[in-house]
């Protein structure tokens, strides 16, 4: 028995209340394998003392008898509220201290401190030194002194931050993290410096990676209190420097710290390798993984044989994850519970991953990580949850332990993805009053203590693994008991009906779209009595905007792919959209890495990185009177040319989202190779945008 064992059983002895194995897992932040595994243990106990064991129902419920809390009775006071460590925890907390150290320290103080005797350190200290040894350090003895280890300080952090990540844990209950010294005396003034720098910045980290970096700072100011700092760094020039110098530059006001430039870069690698929900790019080939992204999805699609090419989010997500993969260095983090999950319960996905890696790894040049397959998994599975889980309207209560606004945010996320009928968004503390048939289950942004209906527990901003948590809950309800489809009609929102009127607005007024859509969007947000935040994304055109009959030319003569490429840039050219220098770096883009933008059979699509020379957003389509080659022998000859111009990551985006479908469909193409004038070509492109999944 250890102490999460005795801490479920806790939660059993309240035997009227519904207790699933997913909830269990969500609450210790570990596997649902791991939990089974807990239960095993504790049903061993209750038979070895005459009681009767644990059950597990369909949908994964745990049952006991009602009885069961006379296990307390058996149970020493002891128990819960100290434990014996394993050799495994002795071991981690023994390199805890040394690492943390930067004195010698005895084995006397190691074994103090882990509550044992000394000789038990002894017989522990081969496992405890290549333990180190792991994270390419090594322990030194010295008779009179003790023992201290060497190595890098980058590599004794990281080591230190990977223990402190036990189980996904940060908290009071992980015994490890307990003996690693972290600040935590400056964590709240860290977490606004933070918090105000990803605002800054626009560059939002996940919750597990915004707690990651927390506790990367709480070391470091631990290590450079001790006078520990970072070894000399090679300077690379990374997306996220500006970032971290900032961080650091007021981390080191508010804590008493001196930051030198071999810590802005180490911490700016922290970030690059950090997850973000959102952020604002600087990649410079945005736009080529963008379109390396689209082929990936295609490819996935095809080898799962389930169609995610129309999910615009899964796309904008996915694309927005790989900038991580192909900025430079692999992941170092340890999957959480839930990509372990993904491994465990989706190995079709994850082996489909693996087998259309190469588009990725010839573009990154280099080996993809098993870790960072298990998220390019969690996007995909997220999307396979998005597509299946809108049959049923489950009656859902939202409940938030923020404000107006977060909970606006989290439900306008929540009704874009998912078919619920939103009954009641309340507070936290208001959970346990429910009764158990007010609702399906509850969505919170934080566990809920006596509540008697089934809940999961997601983020505000509704991650890829937030999607799957719920996709999981949806799945043990639908197998659990018998639920109605109840299909609902559609509720009007803010957000469905700023997109109704947005191609009205382009239609009548175009030179004066985006100031009126800025006035409309605050006036129908304060109508619905929304956050204006909740608008917070860029306005993305569609693609009949970028591509009117003035920006189509019909039957034009190319003697080669390169002249293709400069007659479909002449436009964008003329009217000041792009600069000489973006027409030769869209040809030398191509020669240095192949035909990759040619997208379909007879379709390519040009463009060049940010900042190459584009001044503004847009698009121009050529139809050729002769077709030429690109140099891709499955696609070619090249019909239809349509140079693009990005000035970021986003505003293309839908556009080109669906330019990208709208070309699988033959039909389309076809009418496109048949038209006789530009505006036709205009018409057809709006009438297959609106009809485009």
């Amino acid at each position: 028995m250890n102490k999460r064992h005795m801490s479920i059983i806790r939660e059993l002895c309240e035997t009227d209340r519904m207790i699933g194995i997913s909830d269990l897992a969500e609450e210790f932040k570990v596997s649902e394998r791991t939990i089974r595994n807990d239960l095993n243990t504790i049903s061993e106990v209750l038979r070895g003392y005459g009681m009767k064991e644990l059950t597990l129902e369909k949908g994964g419920r745990v049952e006991r008898d009602k009885d069961f809390g006379n296990i307390l009775t058996f149970l020493s006071e002891e128990d819960f509220y100290s434990y014996k460590l394993s050799r495994e925890e002795r071991k981690k907390i023994a390199a805890a201290l040394l690492i943390n150290s930067s004195e010698y320290i005895t084995l006397s103080a190691i074994a103090d401190n882990l509550f044992v005797s000394r000789a038990t350190i002894i017989s522990d200290l081969d496992e405890i030194k290549a333990f180190i040894r792991q994270g390419n350090m090594e322990v030194i003895s010295h008779p009179n002194k003790g023992l201290r280890v060497e190595g890098k300080e980058s590599d004794k952090r990281l080591f230190l931050m990977r223990l402190a990540d036990t189980g996904g844990n940060y908290h009071n209950d992980n015994m490890i993290a307990k003996h690693i010294s972290v600040q935590a005396g400056d964590r709240i003034v860290i977490q606004k410096i933070v918090y105000e720098q990803e605002h800054v910045h626009k560059s939002f980290l996940t919750d597990d990676s915004f707690e990651k970096v927390l506790l990367y700072l709480g070391i470091m100011i631990s290590r450079n209190k001790q006078g520990e700092y970072v070894e000399n760094r090679k300077k690379r020039n990374n997306s996220k420097f500006l970032m971290a110098q900032d961080i650091l530059k007021y981390i080191s006001q508010y804590c008493q710290i001196k930051t030198v430039e071999d810590e802005v870069q180490f911490f700016s690698e922290i970030l690059v390798m950090a997850r973000y929900m959102r952020q604002k790019s600087t990649e410079k080939n945005a736009v080529k993984i963008q379109l390396i992204t689209r082929q990936f999805i295609e490819q996935i699609s095809d080898e799962l044989g389930m169609n995610l090419n129309g999910d615009y989010d899964f796309f904008e997500n996915l694309s927005n994850h790989l900038e991580s993969v192909f900025s430079g260095a692999p992941q170092t983090y340890s999957a959480d519970s839930v990509i372990e999950e993904v491994l465990e319960d989706n190995i079709n996905v994850v082996r489909a991953v693996e087998k259309r890696l190469d588009i990725i790894r010839q573009y990154a040049k280099r080996e993809v990580t098993q870790t960072e397959i298990a998220y390019i998994a969690v996007h995909i599975c997220a999307a396979i949850e998005r597509k299946k889980n809108k049959e049923i309207a489950f009656h859902v209560i939202v409940a938030c332990h923020a404000g107006i606004g977060t909970s606006q945010l989290l439900l306008e996320r929540l009704k874009k993805h998912f078919n619920f009928q939103i009954i009641d968004i309340i507070s936290s503390h208001e959970a346990k009053k429910l009764e158990p048939d007010r609702a399906d289950f509850i969505i919170s942004t934080v566990p809920l203590k006596g509540c008697r209906l089934d809940y999961v527990i997601v983020s505000p901003l509704l991650s890829d693994e937030d999607y799957i948590r719920v996709g999981n809950k949806i799945d043990t309800l639908r197998n659990s008991r018998h639920l109605p489809s109840r299909i609902e009609e559609k509720e009007i929102s803010a957000k469905g009906l700023i997109e109704a009127i947005t191609p009205v607005v382009y239609e009548m007024v175009p030179q004066d779209a985006e100031k009126l859509l800025k006035k409309l969007k605050k006036t129908v947000r304060t109508y619905f009595r929304q956050p204006i935040e909740a608008e917070a994304e860029i306005f993305s055109p569609c693609l009949h905007h970028l591509l009117p009959a003035g920006h189509i030319q019909l039957d034009v003569d190319c003697s080669d792919w390169r002249d293709a490429v400069k007659k479909s840039a002449q436009k964008l050219l003329e009217l000041g959209y792009i600069e000489d220098r973006y027409v030769d770096a869209m040809i030398a883009n191509i020669e240095d890495n192949g035909p990759y933008v040619v997208l379909s059979p007879g379709f390519a699509v040009p463009h060049e990185g940010l900042e190459q020379g584009s001044v503004k957003v847009g698009m121009n389509l050529i139809r050729l009177k002769t077709p030429v080659s690109f140099g891709d022998e499955e696609l070619d000859p090249v019909e239809f040319v349509c140079c693009l111009s990005a000035v970021d990551h986003k505003t293309h985006l839908k556009a080109f989202f669906n330019l990208v479908n709208m070309i699988k469909n033959e039909a389309f193409k076809q009418q496109l190779h048949m038209c006789g004038s530009p505006e036709e070509a205009a018409a057809i492109i709006e009438k297959y945008e609106y009809e485009c999944p």
